[in-house]
């Protein structure tokens, strides 16, 4: 059996972990948001999120909005990039939109690696039916940024993490 680990958050290595996590899909202190939970898969490198939509997420009577499928798509494809520690922000994301998703089911969203080239990550994303079948999927890239010159205040002017100056 693969070993997996959560995949909650946003938090990357070296930097504070932030004190609440607001992020519309997985975020567990957001009231309005989604709460997806993401496991991480070490044997295959997949994001993986069981989950059920209910009617606050309505688009055509009975299924989901696109928008609402987009994002779920777009937070599995980022989920994989915890895997390599890297925090990288969406630049493109192609959705097909294959069937219906429909409300009240038990879906499934499946994210994985493409391909890395340098500071590009090709990831996917599927979201499946309990059958398997594809209802829809994305191909996203996403553009690794560096924390310490997108982010300096995370640091403290000797160049350590912030959360470490207390620690010390």
């Amino acid at each position: 059996m693969s070993e997996q680990k959560s995949g909650h958050g946003h938090a990357v290595q070296g930097f504070p972990k932030p004190s609440t996590n607001l992020c519309f899909a997985c975020g567990k202190d957001n009231p309005d948001g989604m709460h997806l939970e993401f496991s991480l898969d070490e044997a295959t490198q997949k994001a993986v999120c069981h989950f059920k939509l209910s009617d606050r997420y309505t688009g055509p009577p009975g299924h989901a909005h696109g928008g609402i499928i987009a994002t779920i798509l777009d937070e599995a494809m980022g989920k994989v990039n915890k895997f390599r520690e890297v925090l990288a922000l969406t630049s493109a994301m192609d959705v097909r939109y294959l069937k219906p998703v429909p409300l009240h089911a038990n879906l499934t969203v499946t994210g994985y690696e493409q391909s890395v080239e340098g500071r590009k990550h090709v990831n996917v994303a599927e979201i499946t039916n309990e059958k398997g079948e594809i209802l829809a999927r994305s191909v996203g890239t996403f553009i690794a940024i560096d924390l310490e010159k997108k982010f300096p205040q995370l640091r403290n002017t000797n160049g350590v993490p912030a959360e470490s100056q207390s620690q010390s």
